[in-house]
Order: structure tokens, then C-alpha cells, then sequence
């Protein structure tokens, strides 16, 4: 046929005349040619005999297509309305964001710790929590013994001069930073260098601790008596309890003070605070300071120098150079020299002039040779990507780099074997999660400081944001900052009225602090994409730094705090009502995650009452949780077997649910198995749930066991249950018009994730070659079944306008030019796309231009039939 027939506009054929609805034709295989012809766009009508019997066939002919258009529409917009826009594609990458971030291996951790205060792995004991037993010491002087450790191993942050000329200048301090980043430690440091030479000289108390119960006022009046006149030129540090309830800040007249007191008796103070809204104003002051972490590569390097030096008994010198403040120590591994510097040169310094080769990861100091050596080792094993993927945190705190820096050296000198290594390792986020929570709300049952009044509860939303805020993070980790944050300030009030149902709440409206919130949680704010109505625009968005945080903060929150379980399960019901897929399917995983740890809890308070709910939102939410359950062998048996009652008895709703959960593929034994449990639930009740059932049966042609998929399809198209034959039907209809990226999971970078905007069944026939003989089988069975005609022609007319985008550049062309010849290889065929073309062509709102429909007609047939053809025309 020549490539200008397509341009001939002839008048458009008769309407194909209806056939037998119990039995589509069955797929090529055999003479489809013959038994089909009669259901082709130009067959003939029927004899004027049976005008009434055609009649009222044609009649049937079009409430079947009535109810069969019914049943492709998206299952998932019943509460919006057919014409409303899910967001599919949103809410599948919003779960595989957050199937990645609880994907570490560490939800189910059941790190052992009777005393998390202390850690014994191996022949290791050692404190962890520096902050706590630095406040274990009140109203006392800082033993010379630690005063001198401070001088050896603390790693000055960057602006540590800055901090030392301040301190110097005003007498006073106020230095702010997240608990555990070894602010206390950087304030002693501060305190021991601007002392050492002043007028308390030797003196065994010239650093003191005062005591938190104590304020700023209290201080300063402890700095005039100075002890009768014995301290002069003492270095004080405090670390008052802003955050209890009743307790409010010092003001900038109660720092004067201080600062004059101070001075009268040439003193120093570094007061230590939480950043946060209670102490913002006084970190904006003048006295105020920002303290930043110590680089983690310096602290775990001098922390494991120690370590080693401690088993050889002799320092070891790498890379020489000395300090800049005393000269105790030398360069190298603890890098004292020049602090501002790029943290990652100590690497290269710690590995030495002998690189060598492979070494082993275990054994004795005999088999390490040198001390050098053994660092060199050390280097290594730290950069090993299993041990730092066990660590899962971007950095490390001092007690942190302590714990970690033992790990490695009991790990190469042969106490510690390679699981109790990576064990240990994993237990460093399990002990953040439970600094984080451990007795956050024992400040409410405390009298505020001063008289024995009875206890403050007014700020219970102050003390329960910032933990709520944590468990938000964990919950909803790489969504935007202002989704997180909404989420937040709706579990601090789901909190404060379990902690106190007696009361409302105060909700302070301008007291957020974005800085203080990334501070106290370990948190990073990234620009990334946010799906908006279905439309991808950047904006910020916020992690935690480290991969272990969300696990460990789920895990801490849900096998440690029972109480609090009640509002968690609330407020994830508020999540699973959220419109944004990237809150209630970030929050769905969570919830499945949450439940695997204590399935029944789980199954009861969140999974089953979410899967009865009316709106389809709540199901989806359901089905998801169930899934994430499914992905743990553990649960996986427990899983299949609910979702198997659920689609044999269940009510409609559970058997709803039922089918979201099948379409992920981990809800029963066998692919075979789940499309039995799908055909279940779609034949049902004369096809209720058939658009549901439909639409997961597309879902797992996303899958390996796609011809598998297949396969099962094309037995129901011949099927004698006409309910069979529409689940085909509707799924083959479906296929063509889902999107890749409103069904698939994977990754960007795999052959279907590269095509995300392509129409599944095109990009499966580009990706799949073995299967587009299949796949045009199916299609054409649609095309050529009378109820499904029209549907199926609507989306062959939406396949063919794809093949190019608006600017004229190729969109799905590779996919059409493997599927249409053998979607049209029969004469027949080929007229009912002519027929098509020419439509599209004279369509009076989206025209087709000629040059596009002869570039689809070369597609569709084949070059040598085209010749063939123009031949016969021409005689």
C-alpha cells in the first residue's frame, strides 16, 4: 500500500458488527484472519431479516462497552472522581525513597545493653555517654588527670582560635551546640588553655564544674565569694537545664553580670547550652557562640593512636610535626597541627610511607609488625565499605569516635572478631536513639528549681518537639523540610495529650528554628525533586546523616517505649489521610517496619482497621505496610496467609486490599498464586472489584515472571466465564495506558526505570523482545472483542501519538516500530490502522499531521509489503 493512501480521507467505515460477548476470538495461533474478519471496522452489516435482531444485539453490544469503559477507570480515584488525577507515579516513588532509607539491615536490631551508659564488646568496656558522666561531677574541680587527657586528645573544631580570642576578650561564653558533639569537651579545652598561664597557675582546682541546678545569677555570686578569696583566675563551666518546664533563660543584664564578676576576679566562663528556641537569644547575644562538631576522621584517628599506644606502651610518631597550643603529641594520626585544614589529609599521613599490599583484617600485634603498621592496617579497616556501611552515620561524636576507634583496635590486635566488629559498629545508632528518648519527659514530673511549688506542665509541646521531630524524620526522610516539620507539630500535640489529657496544649506559633531542629536530630537539608499534581519541582528537602538513624530512632521508639506507641498509631492514621503520596506512602512503610517489630500490635492498631476503611487512601496505606511486612522472611508467612483469607473471605474492602497487596508480588508463594488470588477477587460479584483486580495484574508485568503474566492473560481471554474474559480484557486495556513509572519500583539506570513517561506495553515491547509476539496477541484480541473495541482503539490512538514528543524529538517510536508489525501483519489489520491514521488525521483538536501518519504507516508495515503494494495499485 502506498505511503499517500494514508492521506485519502475516505468516509469512515460502518460500525463492526457486535460478536458473541462469552467468547473473545482467541489470539493468533490460529486463522484469526477468517473468524475475525466480521468484527473488522469495514465488515458488513447484517441482512434486512434481522434488522431487529441486529437491533437489539447492537443495543447490547453497547452497554457491554458501557460497562466494560466502566471498569477501566483508576480503582484508586473513587473518592476524587473519575476524572481526578492520583499521583500513582508520585506515591511509587515516594515508597522507594522510603523502602531506602529503612533498607540498612538494622530494623530488626536487638542491640544488647543492660547499661547503655557502658558497652562491653569482647575484652571492651567503655563509657559512652561523655555528656552524662561530665554532669555527674557538681560544684567541683576537673580532676588534673582529665584536664591533661583534654590537652592530648582534643580535636579543635574548626574556628577553635576564633572561640579562644572571644573567651579571652569577654571573660564569658555562651557556647551552643547539639548534645553529644563534644561542646563540654571544646569548653574545658577552652578553659584549660586560658587558665593554664593565668593567675590560678598550678592550682589543683583551676577548672571547675558549677552545678546545672544552679543559673547564671547563682554563679556569678559564687564567682565574688570566690571560695573567701582563695580562687582567683578559675576557669567555671555550666550547663543549665533550659529545657525543663518553669525554667526560663538568663537575660543579657544576667550575663553582665557575670561577665563583670568575672573579670574583677580574673576569671573565665563557658556557659553550655542546647541550641534551640530557648537559647537562641542567647547564642545571638554578645557573648554568644556557635560550637561545631570535631571533624570525624581526626577524632576516630586519635582516639584509635590511643588505643594502640595503650596496648604497645610507646606513642607512635607518623608524619611528624607537633602541636600549635603545647607540643603534646606529635602530628600524624591525631593531626593537632593547623585545625582548619581539609580533615581527610590525616588519611594520608596515618597510612605512612609503606603502602604494601592486601594485609588481613585480624590477628596479633606479632603478626602486625610495627606499630606503623598496625595503624596503616587501622586506616584501611576504617575505609572498609562493610564497616562503614555497619556504622550507617556520615559522622561521629566523640564517645561515638571513642567506641569506634576501640572496635578497629580490639578487631586487629585479635580480641574482637569480624561480627562482634560489625555488630558493634551497627549498636553506635541504636545508642544515639536511645539518648535521644531516654527519659525525655521525667522534666514534667520535676518541681521547677527554686521552691517546692508543684510541677509545671505548661511546656509539654516545647519538651515533646524535638523528639517529635526525630521520630518525623525517621518516619518521612527525604520529604520536603516543611512536610517533616507539619509532621512533627502534629505528634508533639498527639504527645502532650497523652502526657497530659487534662490539659490543651500551648501550640507557640513562631517558635520553630530550622537550624536547631538539624542540629538536635543529626539532620541535612538537601534541594531535590517534590512531586506537586503530578508535576516534579525542587525543593528542600531534609535527612538524617547516616543511614542507621531511621531504623534504630523506629526500633528505640517501638521496643522501649510502650506508652507512647498509642499517639504514634494516631498520628500515623492522620499520615495515611494525607493527600501528598510522599508523606502517607513514606509513612505506610514506616508503619510496616513498626509492625514487623510486634506484628500483632501492628496488625491490630494500624494494618486491619486501615484495610476496612472506606476511602481507597487508607487501603492503599494498608496494602503498602503489609508489603514491607512481607519483605522480611520472618513475616512473610504471616503476610500471605492474611492476604489469602482476606481475597477467599474477606469483606469487600479486606479483599480490595487484598489485591493492592498481591500487585507488589510478595503476598503469596508464586506468581501463579497471585494471579489465582487476583482472579479471585475480579470475578467476584459479577466483576465489583475487577478494575482493582486489573490493575495489579499490571503491576506485575513489572516483574521477572512477566510471561508468566502473560501466559495467564491469554488463558482467560478463552476462558468460558465471561468475568475472566473481562479481567483480560481490562488488564490488556490497562496495560496500554498505565505509565512505567506509575507501576514500576526500580530505579532509574534498568532498561523499563529509563523509560518512566513510556506506556508500559510499548516499553515492555522495546525492553522485552521475546514478549512482543505475546503482547500483540493480547492487544489485538482487545482490538478485534466487541465490548472492548473501543476502548482498546482510544488507547491504540494514545500509543500511536506517543511515538513523538510535541517538539518533534522520538519519544516511544523504538517501541511502536517493534510492536504495530506485529500487531498489524494481516491485510486486514492493516486497514483498520489506515482506517485509524486517518481519523487522527482529521481529529478538529489534535490534528495529525500527514508527515507523522506516514511516518507511522512505515512503522506499522514493512517496507517490502509497501512496494508489493504499490505495485498491485499501479497495475
Amino acid at each position: 500500500m502506498a505511503d499517500e493512501a494514508v492521506a485519502e480521507h475516505p468516509a469512515e467505515p460502518a460500525a463492526p458488527k457486535a460478536k458473541d460477548a462469552r467468547a473473545p476470538e482467541a489470539p493468533r495461533g490460529g486463522a484469526r484472519g477468517d473468524d475475525n474478519a466480521k468484527d473488522a471496522p469495514d465488515a458488513p452489516g447484517s441482512s434486512d431479516a434481522a434488522d431487529a435482531e441486529a437491533a437489539e444485539r447492537e443495543k447490547e453490544r453497547e452497554r457491554a462497552a458501557d460497562r466494560f469503559k466502566d471498569r477501566t477507570r483508576d480503582p484508586l480515584a473513587e473518592e476524587q472522581g473519575e476524572e481526578e488525577p492520583t499521583d500513582a507515579a508520585a506515591a511509587t516513588r515516594a515508597r522507594r525513597s522510603g523502602q531506602k532509607l529503612l533498607a540498612s539491615g538494622r530494623d530488626l536490631i536487638g542491640f544488647d545493653r543492660s547499661d547503655v551508659g557502658r558497652l562491653h564488646i569482647g575484652d571492651i568496656n567503655i563509657g559512652l555517654d561523655a555528656r552524662r558522666s561530665g554532669l555527674s561531677m557538681r560544684d567541683g574541680p576537673v580532676p588534673e588527670e582529665e584536664l591533661l587527657r583534654i590537652r592530648r586528645t582534643h580535636i579543635e573544631p574548626e574556628g577553635y582560635v576564633r572561640l579562644r580570642r572571644a573567651l579571652e576578650a569577654r571573660r564569658l561564653l555562651v557556647l551552643g551546640g547539639a548534645p553529644g558533639t563534644g561542646r563540654a569537651s571544646t569548653a574545658l579545652a577552652l578553659l584549660e588553655e586560658v587558665t593554664r598561664d593565668g593567675e590560678s597557675g598550678q592550682n589543683a582546682e583551676r577548672v571547675r564544674r558549677a552545678d546545672p541546678e544552679r543559673g547564671v545569677r547563682e554563679l556569678a555570686a559564687q564567682v565574688v565569694a570566690g571560695e573567701g578569696g582563695r580562687l582567683r583566675g578559675t576557669g567555671y563551666l555550666l550547663e543549665p537545664a533550659l529545657d525543663r518546664p518553669g525554667t526560663l533563660p538568663p537575660d543579657g543584664m544576667d550575663l553582665d553580670q557575670l561577665a563583670s564578676a568575672l573579670a574583677e576576679r580574673g576569671s573565665y566562663a563557658v556557659v553550655v547550652v542546647s541550641v534551640g528556641s530557648a537559647a537562641n537569644p542567647l547564642l545571638a547575644g554578645r557573648y554568644g557562640a556557635i560550637c561545631p562538631p570535631a571533624p570525624t576522621r581526626e577524632l576516630v584517628a586519635v582516639r584509635l593512636r590511643k588505643r594502640l599506644e595503650e596496648e604497645h606502651g610507646d606513642p607512635v610518631r607518623v608524619g611528624g610535626g607537633g602541636s600549635a597550643r603545647d607540643g603534646d603529641g606529635g602530628g600524624g594520626l591525631d593531626g593537632h597541627a593547623d585545625r582548619d585544614r581539609d580533615g581527610g589529609r590525616d588519611e594520608g599521613r596515618a597510612r605512612g610511607a609503606d603502602q604494601g599490599g592486601d594485609r588481613p583484617r585480624g590477628g596479633g600485634p606479632d603478626e602486625a609488625g610495627s606499630l606503623s603498621r598496625l595503624l596503616e592496617r587501622a586506616a584501611e579497616l576504617r575505609e572498609d565499605p562493610e564497616v562503614t556501611g555497619a556504622v550507617g552515620l556520615d559522622d561521629l561524636r566523640p564517645a561515638e569516635a571513642e567506641l569506634f576507634a576501640s572496635l578497629l583496635a580490639g578487631h586487629l590486635l585479635g580480641s574482637v572478631g569480624r561480627e562482634e566488629l560489625l555488630s558493634g559498629c551497627r549498636g553506635l545508632a541504636a545508642v544515639q536513639a536511645y539518648e535521644w528518648f531516654a527519659g525525655v519527659d521525667r522534666a514534667l514530673a520535676a518541681p521547677p528549681p527554686g521552691d517546692g511549688r508543684a510541677p509545671v506542665r505548661s511546656g509539654t509541646a516545647a519538651l515533646f518537639h524535638p523528639v517529635a521531630f526525630r521520630i518525623a524524620l525517621a518516619v518521612l526522610g527525604g520529604a520536603s523540610h516543611s512536610a517533616v516539620s507539619a509532621a512533627a507539630h502534629l505528634l508533639t500535640w498527639e504527645l502532650s495529650v497523652q502526657s497530659d489529657p487534662d490539659s490543651t496544649p500551648a501550640r507557640p506559633l513562631f517558635c520553630d528554628d530550622p537550624e536547631s531542629d538539624l542540629a538536635l536530630s543529626r539532620a541535612r537539608p538537601a534541594d531535590g525533586p517534590v512531586d506537586v499534581a503530578g508535576a516534579e519541582v525542587t525543593g528542600r528537602l531534609i535527612f538524617y546523616r547516616g543511614a542507621a538513624l531511621p531504623a534504630a530512632v523506629l526500633a528505640e521508639l517501638w521496643d522501649r517505649h510502650f506508652p507512647v506507641r498509642a499517639p504514634v498509631v494516631r498520628w500515623l492514621r492522620l499520615l495515611a489521610d494525607d493527600p501528598r503520596p510522599q508523606v502517607s506512602m513514606r509513612a505506610a512503610v514506616a508503619a510496616g517496619e513498626l509492625s514487623v517489630r510486634d506484628f500483632e500490635h501492628g496488625y491490630a492498631e494500624l494494618v486491619r482497621p486501615l484495610a476496612e476503611a472506606p476511602t481507597p487512601r487508607r487501603r492503599v496505606f494498608a496494602a503498602t505496610a503489609l508489603d514491607q511486612a512481607a519483605g522480611h522472611a520472618s513475616h512473610r508467612r504471616a503476610v500471605r496467609k492474611v492476604v489469602e483469607d482476606w481475597s477467599r473471605h474477606g469483606t469487600p474492602a479486606l479483599r480490595w486490599t487484598a489485591a493492592m497487596a498481591l500487585g507488589y508480588g510478595r503476598s503469596a508463594d508464586s506468581m501463579d498464586d497471585t494471579l489465582d488470588a487476583l482472579a479471585r477477587i475480579g470475578v467476584r460479584d459479577d466483576g465489583e472489584q475487577l478494575a482493582v483486580a486489573s490493575l495489579n495484574v499490571v503491576r506485575l508485568l513489572t516483574l521477572p515472571e512477566c510471561a508468566t503474566v502473560l501466559r495467564r492473560l491469554a488463558d482467560w481471554t478463552g476462558h468460558r466465564g465471561e468475568e475472566y474474559q473481562d479481567l483480560a480484557l481490562v488488564s490488556i486495556v490497562r496495560l496500554a495506558l498505565t505509565d512505567v513509572d506509575e507501576v514500576l519500583d526500580d530505579e532509574p539506570g534498568t532498561p523499563l526505570g529509563d523509560r518512566g513517561d513510556w506506556p508500559l506495553l510499548l516499553a515492555l515491547a522495546a525492553t522485552r523482545p521475546e514478549l512482543t509476539g505475546k503482547l500483540a496477541d493480547l492487544f489485538w484480541t482487545a482490538l478485534n472483542t466487541a465490548r472492548s473495541r473501543d476502548v482498546a482503539f482510544d488507547a491504540l490512538e494514545t500509543l500511536l501519538r506517543s511515538a513523538s514528543r510535541k517538539d518533534g524529538r522520538a519519544w516511544t517510536r523504538e517501541g511502536l516500530a517493534a510492536l504495530l508489525p506485529a500487531l498489524t501483519a494481516e491485510e486486514h489489520d492493516q486497514r483498520r490502522l489506515k482506517w485509524l491514521l486517518q481519523r487522527m488525521m482529521r481529529d478538529q483538536d489534535r490534528p495529525l499531521t500527514e508527515e507523522r501518519a506516514r511516518a507511522l504507516w512505515r512503522l506499522a508495515v514493512p517496507a517490502r509489503q509497501r512496494r508489493s503494494d504499490e505495485e498491485e495499485s499501479h497495475g
